[in-house]
């Protein structure tokens, strides 16, 4: 009797530090279990290297993530932005590619607008800019084109 309430204990404590090491797993690797937050989607000419799972910033605050990176049919990039809960882009904004430092990671850059107008779950961001490829600038440069 004693030796089953023993094993029933260490198997508890294993169920319960299991559920722990889950739970910091997912928290620190910031996945999101529930899809927590809403869609949007923007278009882009290039995206010159950007990835799925980087960040969207407003004003350099993290604000969303970008959950995947499709082509459309008319030659272009799509991104589909999961966007934080709580979170209101206006109809207005820009979305651009940018750089984090000179050879930093590729994120997205939300330009807020002054619409009162909002774009809704599942709609688009309509003025985009594509990243700045700087090997065509210096091509251009060197050149003479510019």
């Amino acid at each position: 009797m004693k030796k089953t309430n023993l094993e029933l204990g260490v198997g508890i404590f294993v169920l319960v530090g299991l559920a722990c090491l889950a739970y910091l797993a997912i928290h620190l690797g910031k996945m999101e279990v529930l899809g927590g937050g809403y869609r949007v989607v923007a278009d882009f000419d290039n995206i010159s290297g950007l990835k799925p799972g980087a960040s969207v910033e407003v004003a350099g605050v993290e604000v969303g993530r970008v959950e995947s990176i499709q082509i459309t049919g008319t030659d272009r990039a799509r991104l589909v932005l999961r966007m934080n809960s709580g979170v209101q882009i206006k109809d207005d904004a820009i979305a651009s590619i940018r750089t984090k430092g000179i050879i930093g990671d590729k994120f997205v850059k939300l330009s807020p607008g002054s619409s009162d107008k909002v774009v809704s779950p599942g709609g688009r961001i309509r003025d985009t800019e594509s990243a700045v490829e700087w090997e065509e600038l210096i091509s251009k440069y060197i050149h003479g084109k510019v």
